[in-house]
């Protein structure tokens, strides 16, 4: 019988997986079920921090209205559960068809996830996606694979 923490290390990697499937099919409400309402999100694009679930939605939108088709692709996840709290790491890739037909393979971006156990449910109260600097240029580093 899986011990609690066990429970909630899959019901996380079960909401990791939930986030993978709204980007693919860009579905912003079922991504919205996924945060709270308070998150804060440093994402790669500016500014600094994305304040509040309509924030994070609002760079969700603007990532699809560039993609015909989408796809999502995450490797390496690792979570550590609390009681109430975790977080999680992994490397993701964004990448498919853009408007025009263009075929995109994306670049891996590192991911940070932190969790709140909400009402019995694991959402998301934190996330980072960042790149690499290149501190001699001041240039991300977007080339890089796992």
């Amino acid at each position: 019988m899986p011990t609690q923490r066990e429970e909630d290390e899959a019901k996380i990697r079960q909401q990791v997986d939930k986030i993978v499937e709204g980007i693919r099919a860009k579905d912003l409400e079922g991504l919205k079920r996924l945060y709270a309402t308070d998150v804060v999100s440093f994402d790669v694009e500016p500014p600094l921090q994305h304040v509040g679930i309509e924030a994070k939605l609002k760079n969700w939108a603007k990532v699809f209205t560039f993609f015909q088709d989408v796809d999502y692709e995450v490797r390496d996840l690792t979570v550590t559960v609390g009681d109430d709290v975790a977080f999680g790491h992994a490397f993701g890739r964004l990448s498919g068809t853009l408007k025009d037909g263009t075929a995109t393979s994306g670049m891996w971006v590192r991911g940070t996830f932190c969790f709140r156990k909400l009402d019995r449910n694991w959402l998301i109260v934190h996330d980072q996606a960042s790149v690499p600097l290149d501190i001699a240029s001041g240039k991300g580093v977007t080339d890089l694979e796992p």
